[in-house]
């Protein structure tokens, strides 16, 4: 089976280092000159809205996927059409405005922070009054790792916020004074049937996801997976989603969805008994689920800008080092490692000596 993946960023690469021991094999569409995903199929550099690159795309595939939300909804509509697109296109549209991705929240009984829509700076006063401050006023569409977004604490910086933001759909939603951040990965077959993973508890900094931990027994556990599960069956979903929530007074609420596999799962392919993306494979080629419980304790740390050097990684018990092929950059994704051990003790004292090897502004 040949398997088309829209994008061919790093979650395309694991999908394919994934899928290659099941016999898989992978064609790639992706607009971006570095594409870091190339060398693990064959690739097309082309627009997503190219109709020809897509005809040829869907030629040569027996179906699709993404590892990228933002692939334009024409573009999502035209590829399946043509052959089996999963998630469908009605979860990729999901998650592309926030507006819209609240409002399906609140009508699946789903808790979310008070929200409204900005379309005019006199509009962003009104929200401001049903939200209260302070407020982060977001993009609608296309923000991600902290892009498109501003934290209003005063009146006194409305304008700034617009000038920098406005001129495009944008929504401003409650500033949640969270305990911790946490996401839920789910993934339902095309079958139906569902499995997910423990709770994972995430810390962001300036916007990025810099580590994710896996906790077996979490008390929110069942309740993450009740509302993960309202989303999946709502949108008839193949595949891996990933929910974020804000722990706030001891309960959740919502704050996205990413239909997709995602960097706060990317601990799986190490400490679970099937990584989230050979799931995601499992799910949208209609085989059985693998199994979600832990193998263990671990914790993922994302390399930002740069990496550490090989041979010092190399060197610590209980490091798998995954490295992206992309060139460093500052606020850049470059890689991450998984940290395992078989106790909480042992797993801190390692993640400990990875840390020290971190530059402070990584």
């Amino acid at each position: 089976m040949k398997i088309g993946i829209l994008g061919a960023g790093q979650l395309g690469r694991m999908l394919a280092l994934a899928g290659y021991p099941l016999g898989f094999e992978f064609a790639f569409l992706d607009p971006a000159a570095e594409a870091c995903a190339a060398p693990l199929g064959e690739r097309q550099r082309a627009d997503y809205q190219d109709r020809d690159a897509l005809e040829q795309f869907c030629a040569g595939i027996d179906l699709a996927t993404f590892e990228f939300e933002n692939v334009p909804e024409a573009a999502a509509a035209f590829v399946a059409a043509r052959v089996p697109l999963l998630p469908a296109p009605q979860a990729l549209t999901a998650g592309q405005d926030r507006l819209g991705e609240k409002q399906m929240f609140e009508s699946l009984g789903i808790p979310v922070p008070k929200f409204a829509a900005v379309d005019s700076r006199e509009g962003l006063d009104t929200a401001a009054q049903h939200t209260g401050l302070p407020a982060v006023l977001k993009t609608r569409r296309m923000g991600y790792d902290g892009k498109g977004q501003r934290v209003l604490r005063s009146a006194s910086e409305f304008d700034a916020a617009w000038d920098a933001l406005g001129g495009q759909p944008l929504i401003l939603e409650a500033f949640v004074p969270f305990e911790r951040e946490v996401s839920c990965l789910a993934v339902r077959g095309r079958d139906g049937a569902m499995r997910f993973y423990p709770l994972v508890q995430n810390v962001h900094r300036n916007g990025i996801l810099r580590t994710a931990r896996p906790r077996a027994g979490d008390a929110l556990q069942t309740l993450a997976e009740q509302y993960a599960t309202r989303v999946l069956q709502h949108l008839d979903y193949a595949g891996v989603l990933a929910f974020e929530f804000f722990v706030a007074g001891g309960s959740l609420l919502a704050n996205e969805i990413a239909p997709r596999v995602h960097n706060s799962g990317h601990w799986s392919i190490e400490g679970a008994e099937c990584s989230q993306f050979e799931n995601h494979l499992r799910a949208i080629a209609g085989l059985p689920l693998g199994g979600t419980a832990l193998r263990g304790t671990c914790a993922m740390v994302n390399f930002i800008g740069t990496a550490p050097p090989l041979e010092a990684l190399a060197a610590l018990d209980g490091v798998h080092v995954h490295l992206y092929g992309k060139l460093p950059k500052p606020q850049r994704k470059i890689g991450h490692a998984t940290v395992t051990a078989a106790d909480d003790q042992a797993l801190e004292t390692r993640l400990a000596a990875l840390q020290a090897l971190l530059r402070e502004d990584d």
